[in-house]
Formats: C-alpha cells, sequence, structure tokens
C-alpha cells in the first residue's frame, strides 16, 4: 500500500475519484441555452413581467426598493423549486459527512498519524461521489431556477431602460459604499447586475437556510409518523 501524500497514492485517488456524470455537462449546457435565449429576448421578456411587476417599480422613485422587492421574489420562488426537487436528509447527511471528514483529517494531519490519513484517503472516493451524486441532483433543479432567475434578471434589465429612462442616462443611488451609477460598468460589467446580485446574494442565503430546516423538519416528521 502506498504512503499517505506519496506520488503512487495521489495518482491512486485520481483514478478513484468519480468523474462528473453526463447529466451534470448536459444541465449546464440547458442552462447556457436559457441565458442565451433569455439575453436575446429580453425586452420582449422584460414587457412581459411588467404587466405583474410594474406593482413595485414605484414609478422609478425607489429603484432600491424595487430591486430589494424584485430579488426576494425571484430568490424565494427559486428557493422554493430546489427544496421541493430535492432530499433534504440527503443533503444535511451529505453536509454532516463532508464536515466530519474534514475534521478528522485535519486531526489526522495535525497528529501526523499516518495511519489514519491512509485509512482516510481510502475512504475518501466514495464521499467524493455521495457529495458528487448530491451536487448532480442540486444541477437537475438549476435549468428550472433559472426559468425562474433570468426572466427576473431580463426585468430588471427592462426597469432600468425603460421606467428609469433608459440606458443613455446615469441613474444614481445611494449604497453602503457611496453613490453608484446603474448604468455604469465594472470590469465590463453592468453595474445594475453586480448590486442586483450583491443585494439577492444575502438573502437567498437566509432563505436557503430558513426554507430547506423548513422542509428537512417536514420530512423528519413524515418519518417519525411512519415509524410510529
Amino acid at each position: 500500500m502506498p504512503n499517505p501524500g506519496s506520488p503512487e497514492q495521489m495518482r491512486q485517488m485520481q483514478q478513484d475519484m468519480p468523474q462528473m456524470p453526463k447529466g451534470t455537462m448536459m444541465g449546464m449546457l440547458v442552462v447556457l441555452l436559457i441565458m442565451m435565449i433569455v439575453m436575446q429576448f429580453r425586452e420582449a421578456i422584460g414587457k412581459a413581467l411588467n404587466v405583474v411587476f410594474q406593482y413595485i417599480d414605484f414609478g422609478g422613485e425607489y429603484p432600491v426598493l424595487t430591486l430589494v422587492i424584485s430579488g426576494v421574489i425571484m430568490i424565494t420562488i427559486s428557493t422554493v423549486i430546489r427544496a421541493y426537487m430535492s432530499d433534504p436528509i440527503g443533503q444535511a447527511k451529505s453536509q454532516h459527512i463532508q464536515s466530519e471528514f474534514s475534521k478528522e483529517m485535519r486531526q489526522a494531519r495535525l497528529e501526523n498519524n499516518l495511519y489514519k490519513m491512509k485509512k482516510l484517503q481510502e475512504a475518501q472516493p466514495k464521499i467524493m461521489a455521495a457529495s458528487m451524486n448530491q451536487q448532480t441532483t442540486m444541477m437537475k433543479t438549476m435549468p428550472i431556477t433559472m426559468i425562474v432567475i433570468l426572466p427576473v434578471y431580463a426585468w430588471v434589465w427592462y426597469f432600468i431602460n425603460d421606467t428609469m429612462g433608459g440606458a443613455d442616462m446615469s441613474i444614481w443611488i445611494n449604497m453602503p459604499w457611496g453613490l453608484a451609477d446603474l448604468n455604469s460598468t465594472i470590469w465590463f460589467m453592468p453595474v445594475w447586475i453586480v448590486i442586483y446580485t450583491l443585494i439577492s446574494l444575502p438573502i437567498g442565503q437566509l432563505e436557503n437556510k430558513l426554507v430547506n430546516y423548513i422542509f428537512l423538519k417536514k420530512r423528519l416528521e413524515e418519518i417519525n409518523k411512519g415509524v410510529q
């Protein structure tokens, strides 16, 4: 048996590592296709969504509030979709195993316990395979959530270019670091996309934890009822 950390051990681990499933690559291609379609027809999509979203544009007077509300709507719908299509118990179990494995590996390295490191490295491919299965399940939901997320981005673009007056004028908003022009760019990236993403990400993290907790609790209650 090769020594832990030796070239032979590393080559063996690479051979044992699970490969990315074809379904994951297909999911990424579908997401790319959806992005291309939305970008091509973003004005028509944004205008269609404006029939409903016009009630949160406030006539362009409160753009930050509009971005926050639209972000909440987008994240809530996509988070609920992912929760319905995933296994909360499997996710929690996989996260716990990964956390415990990392903890044991760090401890073995600190103690220079070669025997324990070898055993952990032998078990690593199985743990990675289980983790990849969970990631594959999440990737399968991505095309569906993108059907919600990308059109909302198209509506935000429509909101800025129609309600707020168009791409040729500066739209200044107050941010924690100072004033920001939604129609300017940062490294070729429109500022409105950066700000909208920054607003949506923390909302998504909070909602994801909350929704996963609710679904996990519900699933555990169903299992307990079945056992009884």
